[in-house]
């Protein structure tokens, strides 16, 4: 077995590890992300999968972190534990991507890596709609260029907001009810939630792909994955790894 690379995807609600052979994903693992977090914390976790998975010292790793106040702590953990060395997906890392964007310093690290794994594993042109804290559509158009996307407030955040809202609305199970016409607040909230944003993805897809001029296959990734994509009226795959594979392609791509 080649040796292993640990990547790390610590988004403003969970954290994702996932350790590679090569190409090979040997697993992955989910952790809340916390409000604070030292670096002997932050290497606790790591050590706790490659435990589970009976592994020893990765070769080397790299993380993806949209989290300012996380992101030292993360980076030093990760630097005291691997053989070789860690990498930062940040402004000058090679990622082999042309941008289109307007500031390609604005965009987020796991936006990065998304687009990466997806022209690799689908071409281009493609979409990809990753669901976290954010719903996220990351647009590559017919030259391999990161066009642009989209940001929206994601499905769980939307939730959150009108239990906190409002006095008498309670927190849901995000799940899909059975009518979309409820018949009590907390099916009439999943419906206006979870099928709510079903139908935004599909009508911003609509809107999407008829500025690309050009069928596109469509990815949907993150922690709703496959959920959403029950629901949605798109041809779409899930693919709940998308952005740990990324990952692992940029740190190959940084070892030439």
């Amino acid at each position: 077995m080649a040796q292993s690379v640990l990547t790390v995807d610590v988004g403003n609600t969970s954290t994702h590890l996932g350790v590679f052979s090569g190409d090979e994903l040997l697993g992955t693992f989910e952790y809340t992300t916390p409000a604070r977090i030292t670096a002997d914390e932050a290497r606790l976790q790591v050590r706790h999968a490659l435990d589970l998975l009976g592994l020893e010292t990765p070769c080397g790793a790299i993380l993806s972190c949209v989290v300012p106040s996380l992101a030292d702590a993360w980076a030093q953990a990760l630097r005291r534990g691997c053989i070789s060395r860690a990498l930062v997906v940040s402004p000058g890392l090679k990622t082999g991507l042309k941008m289109r964007y307007d500031d390609p310093g604005e965009i987020g690290a796991d936006r990065v890596a998304d687009v990466v794994a997806a022209k690799a594993a689908y071409g281009f042109p493609c979409v990809v709609v990753d669901l976290g804290t954010t719903t996220n559509f990351e647009v590559v158009d017919s030259a391999g260029a990161f066009a642009g996307g989209i940001i929206a407030p994601g499905v769980a955040l939307g939730a959150a907001s009108l239990a906190q809202a409002a006095a008498r609305l309670p927190m849901i199970e995000l799940r899909a009810p059975k009518s979309a016409i409820g018949r009590n607040t907390r099916t009439a909230m999943q419906s206006g939630v979870v099928l709510g944003e079903a139908a935004r993805i599909d009508g911003l897809l609509d809107a999407v792909l008829a500025e690309l001029g050009a069928p596109a296959p469509i990815v949907v990734t993150g922690n709703f994955a496959h959920t959403m994509s029950a629901l949605l009226r798109h041809d779409v795959t899930a693919d709940e790894a998308l952005t740990l594979r990324g990952l692992n392609l940029l740190w190959q791509a940084n070892q030439r």
